[in-house]
């Protein structure tokens, strides 16, 4: 009895010598500080610590001293990337995990150096080449929240918020005031504005806002040199000299507007007849028939199927006419003007007015338009 308790406690003991202890798996650390190229810390970056092997993944974001840090990192081979606003700034591939604290500092200037000196570039070529590469990373994080400022603009605008939108793009052109694009983006908030206003001074003062803002606008558009795409610069310049011209309009600066829309049509010759008709709106809102009409005559000289330009120039001509007794007399050309609009336009919003308008002058509708059609022999 003695002996069998024996064996049992020695089977006890053998296998309690065979199991092996069972600890938590041993990892490491990682960490570093991160600069860019001109030697600044680089904050909210991601660091991602990713292995070839097992595909684990661990992330990490820079503090505002550029710093990050993480533990319980698994040992092993890892490729490092730092990534800032969804671009790679940098990599560094087959880094060694193990259990110490593993210290990787992003210096993306001595990076940088290193490469192009690595190419055969002397010193100087090299550091050129570091402050090409700084510039152009500048400029890719400057244009990046230029249009994160003018996304949410348009935004505020399409909501009819335009005092929000003209806070946002003052503080865009603050931060870049060599962008047209802002400027006229600015011009049109303020030139949008102004109706809401109920003081008549302040209505006026955006107006005179959008003025100077659009001619900033034109004046950086006006000095670009070699555009990558002439024919679309050429087209926003005209945009700009256009809206320009409507500011002028409601400062009451009939002249200055034509002017404006004299220079969009010369810059952009594919839109002078449009161009051309907007003076002529603007002349016929100032009473100014002659001038109208010229500029009617500018619009269907550039597009001779634009309809609503033949209506404005009768319009133009019959305030011209005449009362011989009790028949008004218009100038020549002016039922000929109505007839053109309704041949063109036959069911146009102004039609009904073209007619009552050739009734009034004792003309005819002489357009085979609302006509039945006779048939020919053959």
């Amino acid at each position: 009895m003695k002996k069998n308790f024996a064996v049992l406690v020695l089977v006890v003991m053998v296998v309690g010598l065979c199991a092996s202890p069972v600890f938590g798996q041993a990892t490491g650390s990682v960490k570093g500080v991160c600069k860019d190229a001109n030697g600044v810390l680089i904050t909210g970056a991601i660091v991602d610590w990713t292995s070839p092997e097992t595909g684990r993944k661990y992330t990490v974001k820079t503090n505002a001293k550029g710093e990050y840090f993480s533990l319980g990192v698994s040992p092993g081979k890892y490729n490092v990337k730092l990534i800032k606003d969804g671009q790679e700034l940098w990599h560094v591939n087959n880094v060694t995990v193990g259990l110490d604290e593993v210290d990787l500092d992003f210096d993306l200037k001595k990076e940088q150096m290193q490469a192009v000196q690595g190419q055969g570039m002397s010193a100087e070529e090299a550091k050129a080449k570091m402050e090409q590469a700084a510039k152009a990373q500048k400029e890719n994080m400057t244009v990046k929240q230029l249009n994160e400022h003018l996304a949410a603009s348009n935004d505020a605008v399409k909501a009819g918020n335009y005092d929000e939108a003209i806070t946002i793009l003052a503080e865009a052109t603050q931060m870049d005031a060599t962008r047209d694009l802002l400027w006229f983006k600015l011009a049109d908030a303020y030139r949008m504005s102004a109706p809401k206003q109920t003081d008549p001074a302040e209505k006026q003062k955006r107006y005179g806002e959008a003025v100077d803002d659009y001619q900033k606008a034109i004046q950086i558009k006006a000095a670009e040199q070699n555009p990558k795409d002439p024919e679309a610069a050429k087209k926003a310049l005209a945009a700009y000299y256009n809206n320009l011209a409507d500011a002028y309009f409601k400062l009451g600066k009939v002249e200055d507007s034509v002017k404006a829309y004299e220079q969009a049509g010369q810059v952009d010759p594919s839109g002078a007849g449009q161009y051309a008709y907007n003076a002529g709106a603007v002349l016929t809102n100032a009473g100014k028939a002659d001038e109208a009409i010229a500029q009617f005559d500018k619009a269907i000289a550039a597009d001779p199927t634009k309809a609503d330009a033949y209506y404005q120039k009768g319009v133009n001509l019959l305030a011209k006419a005449t009362l011989k007794g009790d028949k008004m007399e218009a100038p020549p050309g002016t039922s000929e003007a109505f007839n053109k609009y309704l041949e063109l336009a036959p069911t146009g919003s102004y039609a009904q007015s073209a007619k009552d308008l050739l009734a009034s002058i004792g003309a005819s509708v002489e357009t085979s338009f609302g006509k039945k059609k006779t048939a020919t022999k053959k």
